[in-house]
């Protein structure tokens, strides 16, 4: 059993795209599926297939890459964990974090779901910090 499953799921995303992989499958959940959205909403990932099959569901994520086959680099350059079972990060809606200066993003939990930080500011609401991905 996994003790932070969002970690597992960044940490099986930063391994695939070090290894050059196409794809990555990571298990089924409601946060993890709003994760993949935000992350293909923003042009981070192709697409993503959220699958049923049993015993255990699965959500495949399609990576993206910038240039041709031999040089490509991959449009993520890191993934970082902020709020942990451990420790909880929390920023109110007029303290939201800006990543590398808004090149990158931050990915939070609201009370009107999960969202970027650019999103809740518009909105005017806080919440849980989840991740940095630029």
């Amino acid at each position: 059993m996994v003790s932070d499953p969002i970690g597992d799921m960044l940490a099986r995303i930063r391994n695939a795209l070090m290894a050059g992989k196409a794809s990555v499958v990571v298990p089924k959940s409601k946060i993890k599926i709003e994760i993949a959205r935000i992350l293909h909403e923003e042009g981070y990932i192709e697409s993503y297939t959220v699958g049923d099959e049993a015993p255990v569901p699965m959500i495949q994520l399609e990576l993206k890459y910038h240039g041709p086959r031999r040089l490509r680099r991959p449009v993520i350059s890191n993934m970082t964990r902020v709020s942990k079972p451990g420790r909880r990060v929390y920023r109110g809606s007029t303290d939201l974090p800006r990543v590398l200066s808004g090149t990158g993003i931050a990915i939070m939990t609201t009370p009107r779901g999960v969202m970027t930080a650019a999103q809740a500011k518009r909105e005017r609401v806080g919440g849980e910090v989840i991740c940095y991905v630029w």
